[in-house]
């Protein structure tokens, strides 16, 4: 399920397009666009707000014949594509922060009534000490509603991954809302090359939604999301791991017939990077894995065997893949740009933790804290996490996790 990522484009591919300079939110919008959605409604919030001004500027230029529904709130928004996905049509809004905590009620009944709804998230840190700042923390704390999330690097791979996420959602196999998670500031707000893939191929790869599922119909009355008998209620939440779990197959396939259209791939579930012959290995999720790429060629030009992991989609969790990937190495860094506080470490360290369970020879596993309330995580935060990855691999004492830039060596 995992492939190396295709960076550039190939002049073999058929959906070469124009290639243009926007901020992130833009090309979430573009994706939006592109796909083809029939219903939008969003309410504005810290650093989603340009891309619903974007949107309402497509739908009111004509460029984008869909109907957008001006709400009083998040909760709403959601709301009202409940009912227009359960019609038929295909929906899209996008949130941040505060934003997705006054949605939660709608956000968790969205995935267990099965509609494939595509939500961008400008993750943001949390509301206290006050901060409108990126993280990733609004998007963790709802890891575990039920829907898919995808985390992307750059707005290239958000306009694609937009694209991509309805069919993943659409997927008979899957039927599920799907998180489009690019963090906020540092890709909702800063410009980026991106090439606008034409509407033509754009088409072909993702045709219009036709749902079977589950569809509201006068002729055909249903009752949906009635008070379930605890047995139904079994069987429901069952259903919904299981094609969860579906997913992991279905992601992996449509990035890789995303990319022979396209000519850009992505790896499906995860990236990996310089692994090949990697003894040591750095893994992260979201933009600063671009900061990574870099830091791990500099530690190759200092002859240090390191290689990069990215994760995509948190949701489901790609526990083989991840495995596959870091069987040869002896060290593994985890950068997390959030926190979980049960544990006292990062959310994507302790997942990785255990998937690691009852692997003969896992590697040694440290984890890092940095990014929390915008704050940059720069190449000499990775320099030294580097240092203390390849510590760890030669049996040296290290902590088990380190808060970069709040103390230097």
């Amino acid at each position: 399920m995992v492939t190396e990522q295709v960076k550039h484009t190939s002049n073999a591919a058929r959906g070469v397009g124009k290639v243009t300079v926007m901020d992130g939110n833009k090309a979430a919008a573009y994706g939006a666009l592109l796909s083809r959605v029939q219903v939008l409604a969003a309410y504005p919030i810290t650093p989603q707000t340009p891309l619903v001004e974007y949107l309402s500027q497509f739908v009111a230029d004509g460029a984008l014949k869909a109907d957008f529904v001006e709400v009083e709130s998040e909760h709403s928004s959601l709301s009202v594509l409940h009912g227009a996905s359960l019609a038929g049509a295909r929906t899209f809004t996008a949130t941040s922060g505060q934003g997705l905590a006054l949605m939660y009620e709608p956000y968790n009944r969205t995935p267990t009534i099965r509609l494939p709804i595509v939500m961008g998230i400008a993750t943001r840190d949390g509301i206290s000490p006050q901060c409108v700042w990126g993280g990733h923390q609004d998007a963790i704390n709802v890891r575990d509603a039920g829907w898919i999330q995808l985390f992307v690097e750059d707005n290239q791979e958000i306009l694609d991954t937009v694209i991509m996420a309805y069919k993943i959602a659409e997927h008979p196999d899957v039927l599920l809302p799907v998180n489009v998670c690019y963090d906020g500031f540092y890709l909702s707000h800063m410009a980026d090359r991106v090439e606008i893939p034409p509407q033509e191929i754009v088409d072909e790869f993702l045709p219009p939604y036709r749902p079977t599922h589950q569809i509201l119909d006068p002729d055909n009355p249903m009752s949906i999301d009635p008070l379930t008998p605890n047995e139904l209620f079994m069987e429901y939440r069952y259903k919904h791991l299981q094609a969860l779990q579906r997913a992991k197959q279905v992601i992996a396939d449509v990035d890789q017939e995303f990319a022979s259209l396209f000519g850009r791939g992505y790896g499906g579930l995860i990236e990996k990077y310089r692994m090949d012959d990697a003894e040591i290995a750095i893994v992260g999720i979201g933009s600063p894995v671009g900061t990574a790429r870099v830091a791990v060629d500099r530690a190759r030009d200092e002859g240090k065997k390191i290689g990069l992991v990215k994760v995509r989609a948190l949701r489901p969790f790609p526990r083989e893949e991840l495995v596959e990937a870091l069987r040869n190495v002896r060290s593994v860094g985890v950068m997390d740009k959030n926190v979980c506080f049960g544990w006292g470490t990062g959310v994507l360290f302790m997942e990785l933790r255990s998937a690691m369970l009852g692997v003969p020879k896992p590697p040694a596993t440290v984890g890092f804290i940095d990014g929390l309330g915008g704050s940059d995580i720069t190449m000499e935060h990775y320099a030294r996490a580097i240092a203390i990855v390849d510590d760890s691999a030669n049996g040296l004492a290290h902590q088990e996790i380190t808060w970069l830039g709040l103390e230097e060596e």
